[in-house]
């Protein structure tokens, strides 16, 4: 037994030692080279500070900015250590509860009692941080964000309609905004 139980050993730290450290080492060592922006979390700065990631949702408050997706992360919102779905399914009474609540302010704020209001704005993703909503989500917050700031309802749509992100290569994903580089925009225009 002690015959097979050596080789075994020296495999299994043989395969550790690949699997969990030369190749993490080359394959990050690679993204550093080919993708330096990606590889350190597409951080985007403004004025020389870090002020959020391209890749993770972000909570804004207030009516002057758009509003991502929420999160399912807890107990801290968009917590990139507690990425996460809620686990909850479309049947769960929890589920349905927030998301009428949801949907209600969302009609409140628009002062349409009937207003279909896009599911990415009253349900978390799978990870419960994603950074994006549809163009549609966006395009709903136009009117509340141009009137919080005293701006032209065409001005905020078609600033919207330039941060939409189209599918990769044409077919990957969903037509997108995200939210981080919208409201960076939105703050450029005019403070």
């Amino acid at each position: 037994m002690l015959r097979e139980f050596r080789p075994a050993c020296v495999l299994f730290l043989l395969l550790t030692v690949a699997t969990g450290v030369v190749y993490p080492l080359v394959v990050t060592g690679v993204a550093r080279v080919l993708f330096p922006r990606q590889a350190g979390g597409s951080l985007v700065e403004v004025d020389g500070r870090v002020v959020g990631s391209e890749l993770l949702g972000q909570s804004f408050a207030g009516e002057r900015y758009f509003h991502g997706r929420p999160s399912a992360t807890s107990p801290v919102p968009n917590n990139g250590l507690g990425g996460a779905g809620s686990n909850l399914g479309p049947t769960n009474p929890a589920l349905a509860e927030a998301v009428a609540g949801r949907v209600a302010a969302l009609r409140a704020e628009t002062g349409d009692p009937t207003r279909t209001v896009p599911v990415d704005l009253v349900t978390a993703s799978g990870s419960g941080l994603d950074p994006h909503i549809s163009p549609a989500a966006a395009l709903l917050e136009v009117p509340r964000v141009a009137r919080a700031r005293g701006l032209d309802e065409r001005e905020v749509r078609s600033l919207v309609e330039r941060h939409v992100e189209h599918p990769t290569l044409g077919v990957l994903g969903a037509p997108r905004v995200n939210v981080l580089r919208l409201n960076l925009a939105l703050d450029r225009q005019r403070r």
